[in-house]
C-alpha cells in the first residue's frame, strides 16, 4: 500500500513518516528530498531563484513520475496537495493521510528553523500563527480531501498504523 502523509508543513510528516516507515516495514520516501537531489537546489534556494509557481510545477511532476515501491510512506510538501489535481492523483494512487495541528501548535514547531521554509522567513510570534491560519484557511479544502484525517498533535506511528489497519 503506498500511504501519502499531507499536512501543513510543520505537522510531522517525515518524523512520523520514518517512524511508520520502519515499524511497518515499508520503504520511506520524502518528496522534497527528491526534489532537492533532482535540481541540486534546497527548496529555499529553488524558491528564490525560480518563485513558487515553478517550484509548484516541478513539486507535482516529481510526485508523479518518482517510481514508488509497493509499499511505501510517502512525505509530501505542505502545499503538493493543492495544486495541479495533486490530491486526486495521490487518492487514486494510494491512501492519503492528513496530520492536522491548530496553527498555535504549528508556530511553536515551526518557529526554530524557519530558514530552511521560504513562505515563513519573515514571520514570528503572531505574525507567524496569523500567516499559518491564513495559510491553512486556503488549504483545508484540499487537506479535507484526504482518506484518513488524523490529530496529529498525539500521533504515533503505533496509533497511525492502526488506524490504517482499520481503514
Amino acid at each position: 500500500m503506498k500511504i501519502f502523509l499531507t499536512g501543513f508543513m510543520g505537522s510531522g510528516k517525515t518524523t512520523l513518516g520514518r517512524k511508520l516507515a520502519a515499524r511497518m516495514n515499508y520503504e520511506f520516501i520524502d518528496l522534497d528530498h527528491k526534489l532537492e537531489q533532482q535540481v541540486e537546489l534546497s527548496i529555499a534556494e529553488y524558491f528564490t531563484l525560480f518563485g513558487e509557481d515553478s517550484f509548484r510545477k516541478l513539486e507535482a511532476e516529481v510526485l508523479r513520475k518518482t517510481p514508488y515501491p509497493e509499499n511505501a510512506i510517502i512525505s509530501t510538501g505542505g502545499g503538493l496537495p493543492c495544486f495541479f489535481d495533486n490530491m486526486d492523483w495521490m487518492k487514486a494512487n494510494g491512501k492519503v493521510v492528513y496530520l492536522k495541528l491548530s496553527p498555535k501548535t504549528l508556530a511553536d514547531r515551526l518557529e526554530s528553523g524557519k530558514e530552511e521554509r521560504p513562505l515563513l522567513q519573515d514571520k514570528h510570534g503572531d505574525a507567524l500563527v496569523e500567516f499559518i491560519e491564513h495559510k491553512l484557511a486556503e488549504r483545508e479544502p484540499f487537506y479535507a480531501q484526504a482518506n484518513i484525517i488524523a490529530d496529529g498533535l498525539s500521533l504515533t506511528a503505533e496509533r497511525m498504523e492502526q488506524i490504517l489497519i482499520v481503514e
